[in-house]
């Protein structure tokens, strides 16, 4: 094998593994901003949950309805 056609599959190795990268950074770039909207969906989530907590806490101070 020649030193030009050696250059010309590195070359060819080179693109092709700059493509990859270029693929792979964009799916990542994807699940990064997944991951971000997800962690802000289940904080506010867990906002909620503290929320409905509290408030159940505080109904349990109040005494039953006549009827019971």
């Amino acid at each position: 094998m020649d030193l030009e056609q050696r250059i010309t599959d590195l070359e060819a190795r080179l693109a092709f593994q700059d493509d990859t990268i270029q693929t792979l950074n964009d799916v990542l770039v994807a699940q990064q901003r997944t991951v971000d909207r997800l962690q802000a969906q289940l904080g506010l989530l867990a906002r909620r949950q503290e929320d409905l907590q509290s408030r159940m806490e505080g109904e349990g101070d109040e005494a039953p309805p006549p009827h019971y």
